[in-house]
Order: C-alpha cells, then sequence, then structure tokens
C-alpha cells in the first residue's frame, strides 16, 4: 500500500507511511554508462544486466530474495527468481512456485473489477457511491463521492492507520467491519487533490461485494483469477492452506528474523499473495486488451488506462487506478506496493507491448530496495527506450517564481485526526529558493540520496537538472496551492502548510519547554538536597511551597505526557499491527493526562503570580514565568495536533 511512501513523506517517518532510497554507495545502481546504441530487449541480454545488477544490490542491501518478470507481445521473455523465500532454509525463490505479498500493486485487480462491472451497467464511474452502500458517508464541501474518486484517489479522505494491519487472525475484522469504522474525515472536495487512500479502495471493494452479490474474495476468483489461469493467486487472508508451503517469508533485513504474515485490514487495497508467473498473465492481459479484450472490453479498457487526473499538468497524473510514469515519450502506466517487508512494482509500457514485475521480500539495510526498484524502472526504460535529456532554456520567470513557490511544505497524504496530524508535522519540509533561480525539494532525492535541483522550463513548471522528472505547482489567486511530482503527484502533492500549523516554530517551542521542565524535575530535587545537607532553609511561605510541590508535578506530568507519546508512536510505526486497537488504553491514558497537563497549566500560572507577588529574587520569579510559558506551550500544541482528544480515531 505504498506503506513505505506513506512512512517517508506524509509520516517522514509509515513513511512511509514510503520508499527510501539506496545510499551513495551505489556503484551498480549508478555506474550504467551512457547508451551509445540501443540493446535489444531479448532474453539474453536483460538476464545479463539483470544477473549483474541484483546479484550485487540483494547482497548489499540486506535482502533475502525478490522476483522480476518481464513480458514482452504477449509472451513471457523472462521470469527469474533471485535469492531465497526463506533465508533459514537457504531455499531459492521461484516464479512458478513462491508467491509474494504484492501490497498496493492489489488495487489494480480490485480497479479492473470495477470496470467489469461499470461495463456490466451496474456502477456508474460518477455516480455518487451512496447508492451504492448500505451507511453514510460524511457530508461535506457539498460534493458527492464517485467510483471515479475512490479509484483514482481523489475522494479526500485523510489518511488512516487503525485496521491496517493484523498480526492475529482472531481479532482480524470483515471487509464491512472496516470500512464502517467511524471517525473517517474529509480534507479536501472530492476530485480536486490526489491523497493516496487505502480505505477508497476497500470502499470500492466493498461496492463490488453489494453490487455483484458475491464476497470480494470470491469476485477475484471467478472474474479475474479464473479467466487468467492465475491458480497461484489469492487475495483471500489468513493464506488458504494450499499456498502456505510456497509463500515467501518477509524480512526487514535478511539477516534478521522474518515478521509475521501481515494480515492487510483494507483487503481489496493490499492483500494480494500472486507468484511472479501469475503476475505475467495479469501483465499480459491489460497489455492487450485495448486491441484484443479479455477481462475488459477494448474500449472499457481504453478508459482504463487513459481516463487520466492530472493534479498539476504537464506532470504525470492517475488513470483509473493506474499511475502515469510516463518516461523518454514512453505511454507507461504503472503500480508500486509496500507491506512493511515486502516491497513490488508492475510497469506497463503499453505502446511497446512490454511488462515489467518486481517484489522483493525485504525491506533492507536503510531502505536499501526503495533505490533497488527506483534504478531497475529507470535504467530498463533509459537502456531499452532510451531518449535524451531534454534541452531546455531556463525560463526568463526561474528567479521570481522560485521565490514564489519557496516556504514550508507538507504532504496532502496525512491524517486530521489524532496524534498522526502530530507525526504530520514532523514530516513537513522547506522549499528552498537558490540565487540562480533553482529549487531544491529535500524529499525528493536521487539514487545517492542528495535532493535533486530542479531549474524552471516553462512557467511554473521545473525539471530535474541533469535528469528527466518534472515538477509543476498549481497557482490560484497569485500564491501556491500545490507542487505535483511526475513520480508522485498522482499519490500526493505538496501544499503550503499554514502558519498556526508550521513544525519550524512547533518543535522548537516543545524541545524547549521540554528541556525547562526537565531541568526543573532535575534541578529543584538536587537543590533541595543539597540545602538540607547543609542546613539552609529556602525563605517561603506554605502556599509558596505547596505551589512549588505542584509545578514539579505538573513538570513531570507534562514529560511523561510527551514521552509517551513518542515511544507509541514510534513502536506502532515499527509494526503496524499494533495499531489494530491493542495499544488504545495506553492511547486513553495519555489522552488523559494531556487533560491533567492542562489542569497543570493553571498550577503553573498560579505559581508565577504567587512567585511573582513574593520578594524572592529576580531568578525564581523569571524561572517561574519560564515554567508557566513552558506547561502553555506544551499543552496548546498538543490540542494542536490532536495529541489531547476525546475519541480514538486514528
Amino acid at each position: 500500500m505504498r506503506l513505505a511512501r506513506i512512512l517517508a513523506v506524509a509520516l517522514c517517518s509509515l513513511g512511509s507511511l514510503s520508499a527510501a532510497l539506496a545510499d551513495d554507495s551505489a556503484p551498480a545502481a549508478n555506474a550504467e554508462p551512457a547508451v551509445v546504441s540501443t540493446p535489444a530487449l531479448t532474453r539474453a541480454d536483460v538476464e545479463t544486466w539483470l544477473d549483474g545488477f541484483l546479484d550485487y544490490e540483494l547482497q548489499r542491501g540486506d535482502i533475502a530474495g525478490g522476483v522480476v518478470v518481464i513480458v514482452k507481445d504477449g509472451e513471457v521473455l523472462l521470469q527469474k527468481g533471485y535469492g531465497y523465500d526463506d533465508v533459514e532454509k537457504r531455499r531459492a525463490v521461484d516464479p512458478e512456485r513462491t508467491l509474494f505479498r504484492a501490497g498496493s500493486v492489489s488495487k489494480l485487480f480490485t480497479a479492473t473489477a470495477v470496470m467489469q462491472l461499470v461495463e456490466q451497467g451496474k456502477l456508474d464511474l460518477d455516480a455518487p457511491i451512496d447508492q451504492y452502500i448500505d451507511f453514510k458517508i460524511p457530508a461535506a464541501f457539498g460534493k458527492p463521492v464517485t467510483m471515479r474518486n475512490l479509484i483514482t484517489h481523489t475522494a479526500g479522505f485523510d489518511e488512516s492507520v487503525r485496521e491496517l494491519m493484523h498480526s492475529d487472525p482472531t481479532k482480524f475484522g470483515t471487509l464491512e467491519s472496516l470500512v464502517k469504522i467511524p471517525g473517517r474525515t474529509r480534507m479536501f472536495p472530492p476530485g480536486e487533490v490526489p491523497s493516496y487512500c487505502n480505505y477508497c479502495v476497500a470502499l470500492a471493494g466493498y461496492i463490488i461485494e453489494r453490487v455483484s452479490g458475491e464476497t470480494f474474495d470470491d469476485y477475484l476468483d471467478r472474474h479475474i483469477f479464473a479467466p487468467l489461469g492465475m491458480q497461484h493467486s489469492t487475495f483471500r487472508q489468513p493464506l488458504p492452506e494450499k499456498f502456505q508451503a510456497d509463500l515467501s517469508k518477509g524480512y526487514h533485513q535478511a539477516s534478521a528474523p522474518p515478521l509475521y504474515f501481515e494480515l492487510v485490514g483494507p483487503a481489496p487495497a493490499g492483500s494480494l499473495s500472486a507468484t511472479g508467473a501469475d503476475m505475467a498473465r495479469f501483465m499480459n492481459a491489460h497489455l492487450h486488451m485495448e486491441q484484443q479484450g479479455g477481462l475488459l472490453k477494448p474500449e472499457t479498457a481504453h478508459l482504463m488506462h487513459t481516463s487520466v487526473f492530472e493534479a498539476t499538468p504537464p506532470v504525470n497524473g492517475v488513470a483509473l487506478g493506474f499511475f502515469e510514469a510516463n518516461r523518454n515519450g514512453q505511454r507507461i502506466i504503472e503500480h508500486g506496493g509496500d507491506t512493511q517487508v515486502f516491497h513490488s512494482q508492475m510497469i506497463l509500457f503499453m505502446d511497446q507491448g512490454v511488462g515489467l514485475f518486481m517484489s522483493f521480500n525485504s525491506t533492507g539495510k536503510e531502505g536499501a530496495v526503495g533505490g533497488i526498484r527506483t534504478a531497475l524502472f529507470e535504467q530498463f526504460t533509459d537502456r531499452y527506450f532510451p531518449a535524451p535529456v531534454p534541452d531546455e532554456p531556463t525560463a526568463s520567470t526561474a528567479v521570481e517564481h522560485s521565490r514564489l513557490v519557496a516556504g514550508r511544505y507538507e504532504s496532502s497524504r496525512r491524517s486530521a485526526k489524532a496524534f498522526f496530524v502530530a507525526v504530520g508535522m514532523l514530516g513537513q519540509f522547506e522549499v528552498t529558493a537558490n540565487a540562480d533561480g533553482t529549487l531544491v525539494i529535500p524529499p525528493l532525492t536521487g539514487l545517492n540520496g542528495q535532493p535533486k535541483v530542479w531549474r524552471e522550463v516553462g512557467p511554473f513548471v521545473w525539471r530535474e537538472v541533469g535528469g528527466k522528472e518534472r515538477l509543476a505547482a498549481k497557482i490560484e489567486d497569485g500564491k501556491v496551492r500545490f507542487l505535483g511530482h511526475d513520480a508522485s503527484s498522482g499519490i500526493q502533492v505538496f501544499m503550503p502548510v499554514p502558519a498556526g500549523m508550521s513544525g519550524r516554530w512547533m518543535i522548537p517551542v516543545v524541545l524547549l519547554s521540554a528541556v525547562s521542565l526537565l531541568l526543573t524535575v532535575i534541578v529543584w530535587p538536587v537543590a533541595a538536597l543539597i540545602r538540607r545537607r547543609h542546613g539552609v532553609t529556602l525563605e517561603m511561605t506554605q502556599r509558596q511551597t505547596f505551589a512549588r510541590r505542584l509545578v514539579i508535578a505538573a513538570a513531570v506530568v507534562n514529560l511523561v505526557f510527551l514521552i509517551g507519546w513518542a515511544m507509541l508512536i514510534q513502536s506502532g510505526l515499527a509494526n503496524l499491527a499494533l495499531f489494530d486497537g491493542r495499544m488504545d488504553h495506553w492511547f486513553f491514558v495519555l489522552h488523559l493526562l494531556g487533560f491533567v497537563g492542562l489542569i497543570g497549566v493553571g498550577v503553573a500560572l498560579w505559581n508565577a503570580w504567587i512567585s511573582l507577588q513574593s520578594g524572592r529574587g529576580w531568578w525564581s520569579k523569571s524561572w517561574s514565568v519560564v515554567l508557566a510559558a513552558s506547561c502553555v506551550a506544551i499543552t496548546w500544541v498538543a490540542f494542536t495536533l490532536n495529541l489531547i482528544k476525546l475519541n480514538l480515531y486514528y
């Protein structure tokens, strides 16, 4: 579910919440010589190139294994396993036998099923989905959500991680129970802002059930897998017994123990388990449906592949389920997929009849799989379908427009609920305008891990310096509404951060406040012990002493509150199954501590007032004001970031 990208961008964490890139010591990823002549796309050439690339990269990245499948002109050109699907048993990956978790590549199957029902007249892409479901979508913005919005990630729902992953089958709910979890927030008007949405595709799967009269799993088995002969593929969870022996284990790193079988809550968005050989069948089906039909009629397939929503033209957009990945003048549609440990991508070169599927069973050292996946796609495209970097002059407006665009941004893929507002704040970043009018955007890095530099080549359109990717801005009323990027504008755009939500001031304020409280908790008791040892009495009234003790208690509460949230969020992001509800009691305790901290604000203000009215020294008076300001700041930020709430929606 492109989970790694949710963490890297929206959460600066799943992400990833997304995708981590290889470090700058990647000779295999960066040493590809300039193409002088185009090698023929033959099995012999591509196998030699892939072997040299992956044999090194998997070892360097501490990745257990993977599978790569390439189809051409309706035939399988190459399908090959690399490394192990079970490190302990030293069992080699077999593209015919080994099942990989495909993550969000699953969404293409769900979207295909939607288009089958559209073709049959059972669904209307542009009708309000309210007519297909048995519960109420919260009203917002005066516009209904449509099926087109759901499968193009433009429905406007915020991100949610509750029930995203499970590890215990006995606690795993139904698709119906997941889509009806309360508290879904609408952040944007439908059809305007791309914001990648697992819930949207899960909801599409639920609508498939209601419209077809079949369970989602049965529908996929009968109408997708069976017609294509995909006998080693399933969305079912837990995995049916007949497949269990052939499922690859998943690893954070090959040198670490395997993770549990990930039970994906929004199953239509990411629960597919499939072999590389079966994915070849699915790729060939889509590559040739526009001419030959099959799962869809040619006109329906063409509609699915070419109905593109562009948030920031002319950069790549999103079709009906597929993302555009156009490069070197090629019409390319694709979809990536990430669970916590499996990472996949399916890429179709539509005008060439060529498909590329890759899946890896490990995240790897420092997220190495992200760089491998990116490099494999880019180098495959540049090797077999080469084109020079466009020679475009710098726009005369470069300096002016770069200054307009510069500022603090956040991802549109974020949460408006509970504590994930805080996680999103940590993912904010600064877009910097250089003196020559070029831009630097920290999340957009190259394979060497360094931020790319962007040069304006048209009105509010930038090209990567020395590269092929583009960036564009949507301008409204003379201000930037958002920035879109070739490789991610179907998933998310970057939006300016309102001043009141900026981490530029929130983070320093919270850190300084926490340090002030920590010093108080440490120094005051130590000073009291020293005074007692030397027989020195602090001249204070009973009321002053009582207020002082209450302030120390308030400081402890605030520190426990901050540390507790940091530990719980870090634990949950490291293991998303913890967000299945098992930590709710701890979240409740932290919310309660937040309200106690609100009382502590009153205590700290009372203590400051007493101190200022006393005859004590300037240092004591000043510090009492610092403590009051620290308690106010922490509580204010906590309310702003939803760390103090009356519900547990997340």
